[in-house]
């Protein structure tokens, strides 16, 4: 039997308490069904499992989306937005502090040596999720044919989102259907529609981001940019990297390689999910405006989408073309991380501390070694070895 549930402020204040506390993605899912199924039973197994499944089969960070979805489903619309705020605020706090200490002092001794070693853990974290990503998902030749089409296009410059959408309409043509394994047919209540409000919030963000055009371009164009990257980000926080790579540094210079890799490894001593690294890549190109306006244009799509189509998932992913065209998505997310793998790996200075730091953090990955932990043992190892 279900608990009595909570209000929207309910909400926000129990997600904002546990997004002070969420890192890792996988981790971050499995506090959200702690929370919201065993601890306070507002929804049953079967329907957390439903929820988490639409979160993998749409653009978007998994863990924070699946925050919206749990206030959905008890709350309706103003729950969604409670607890999407909620889990996201905390990251989004410490992220924009964090920028802004590193806009300050990034020029001193200690800092450009701990910066340095942690561009080495970013490398090894981004090859440990490449593996992660690409072992469930390039599993057939196909897959694979898929993911080298996708790598060898954005290495030869082919923008990341006609490799994405030419991938989709590649794994509707070649890929057999596949139901993920926590894809289930749950019997659970149906989400209700409510058009109403959804329109209202779209009515409202679209006048704000209207007006963002006539009060700065630079903002406008910001947040068009983390728009555009969180629509095409189907696999998780990770697979908004390498869009992010290719809109922010490589297309539009306005950070180079070694900054947005040091907004990354921020990115993972943050709670939240690693595309709060928006924040970083705002404040640096227009200051506060810049990270509020990133920050919120890289977290509504995946949010509207959440809202819109949980009323419908159960048809949606019975749909043979749409589930062949999301696993064809995927195969080439590999591919563009196996380029930004590349990318990332040839902008270090390797000397034998760095490779053995590397090798180091690698295995602990593997080994499933907490992110923070290694993080923060190898930002100590940076201060005082490099």
């Amino acid at each position: 039997m279900l608990n009595r549930l909570p209000t929207a402020k309910g909400l926000f204040v129990s997600f904002f308490r546990l997004g002070l506390t969420a890192f890792g993605g996988p981790a971050m899912v499995a506090q959200i069904r702690e929370l919201s199924t065993r601890r306070n039973q507002w929804l049953d197994d079967a329907d957390f499992k439903n929820g988490v499944a639409l979160c993998q089969s749409i653009p978007g960070a998994i863990a924070i989306q699946t925050a919206a979805y749990v206030g959905l489903r008890v709350q309706g619309i103003p729950g969604a937005l409670a607890a999407y705020c909620g889990f996201g605020l905390p990251a989004f706090i410490l992220m924009l502090l964090l920028s802004v200490l590193y806009v300050r002092f990034n020029s001193l001794p200690e800092l450009i040596s701990l910066f340095n070693g942690l561009q080495v853990i970013v490398v090894a974290i981004i090859f440990y999720a490449t593996y992660a990503f690409g072992r469930n998902i390039a599993n057939h030749y196909k897959n694979i044919l898929i993911t080298l089409s996708a790598a060898i296009s954005f290495w030869f410059g082919i923008s990341p989102f006609m490799v994405i959408i030419g991938a989709g309409i590649l794994g509707m043509a070649l890929l057999k259907a596949s139901v993920s394994d926590i894809v289930v047919n749950s019997d659970t209540k149906e989400t209700k529609w409510e058009a109403g409000k959804i329109i209202g919030l779209l009515v409202i963000f679209l006048i704000c981001f209207t007006a963002l055009y006539f009060l700065s371009a630079m903002l406008f164009n910001l947040a068009a940019v983390m728009l555009k990257i969180d629509l095409f980000a189907f696999g998780g926080g990770f697979a908004a990297l390498p869009l992010m790579l290719h809109e922010v540094v490589i297309n539009r210079g306005w950070l180079d390689n070694k900054t947005f890799m040091d907004g990354i490894a921020l990115g993972q001593v943050t709670p939240g999910p690693i595309i709060i690294t928006a924040t970083f890549v705002g404040y640096l190109v227009h200051g506060i405006p810049g990270a509020l306006a990133a920050t919120i244009a890289i977290f509504t799509p995946s949010f509207f989408m959440v809202i819109i189509i949980a009323p419908f998932f159960d048809r949606l992913k019975n749909y043979v073309y749409f589930m062949k065209a999301v696993d064809g998505i995927l195969a080439s997310f590999v591919g563009l991380l196996v380029f930004v793998c590349i990318k990332f790996t040839m902008n270090v200075p390797w000397d034998m501390i760095r490779i053995l730091l590397g090798f180091a953090a690698l295995t602990a990955l593997l080994r499933k070694v907490d992110i923070l932990y290694i993080v923060t043992l190898g930002a100590v190892i940076s201060v005082f070895v490099l």
